[in-house]
């Protein structure tokens, strides 16, 4: 009998994933890790279980119906059915419009968004039995506006956005808190340091600090649910 609440975090990555991951563990979430890197997924898993916490790592392409869906299928039989969704995937591709070939556009959108409707498709439907449950979408400035030479990354997170505010719409009514975070400016993560050495640790997001927003949000009470928050930096422009 699974007694700890179950959480997901698709696209558990180094960076904001792995902040998720181990805020909701130090919360006493059994927690499920998923990406394609199976090494990176390992290195978050040993520091939750470090810590105390219950973690499994499970290798999906989120891409990929089959791959997605046995991806799950893992989680279901080793956890049990997720209390919570972190969807935190994301690819960023920066090209002009004629830069971009067919295959590079569609899998920015299918990485971005159609990934996170397999994985609510995998949820939902336990969750509606139960009659709770929190979807939290990891979104970005691109949801907001398209801007030059981010076509390939701003479709995908404009559907992201759409596709949380239409499962809220439909499926907050039943108990489900569906909720899309615009993440605007740059996450402080391991290759930002290598990539972006000038930048000050102030004028980045910290993980950790978003993470708790996330924490903040699963627990909000029904009577006054967010369905989008955004995140920045105090000196990010806006």
């Amino acid at each position: 009998m699974n007694i700890a609440k179950v959480a997901v975090v698709v696209g558990a990555g180094p960076g904001l994933g792995a902040a998720i991951a181990r805020r909701f563990a130090s919360e006493g979430f059994a927690v499920a890790l998923m990406a394609r890197n199976l090494e990176s997924l390992t290195q978050i898993q040993n520091q939750i279980l470090a810590n105390g916490g219950k973690a499994i790592a499970v290798c999906a392409d989120v891409t990929d119906v089959e791959s997605l869906s046995s991806g799950f299928s893992q989680v279901f039989s080793q956890l049990g059915h997720p209390e919570v969704l972190i969807y935190n995937a994301g690819a960023v591709q920066i090209a002009s419009i004629l830069e971009l070939t067919p295959e590079q556009f569609t899998s920015g959108w299918k990485v971005n968004c159609f990934g996170a409707f397999l994985a609510a498709q995998q949820v939902l439907p336990k969750m509606l039995e139960r009659g709770r449950g929190t979807i939290l979408l990891t979104g970005a400035t691109a949801a907001l506006r398209g801007s030059a030479r981010f076509a390939g990354f701003a479709v995908g997170k404009f559907g992201l956005r759409a596709l949380a505010q239409s499962m809220a719409r439909e499926f907050g009514p039943q108990g489900i808190h569906v909720a899309h975070v615009v993440i605007d400016g740059i996450i402080n993560t391991p290759k930002i340091h290598i990539r972006e050495m000038e930048k000050e640790i102030y004028t980045l997001l910290s993980p950790d600090a978003i993470a708790q927003n996330y924490w903040h949000l699963y627990q909000q009470d029904s009577t006054a649910w967010t369905l989008e928050l955004d995140l920045r930096p105090a000196v990010e422009k806006f």
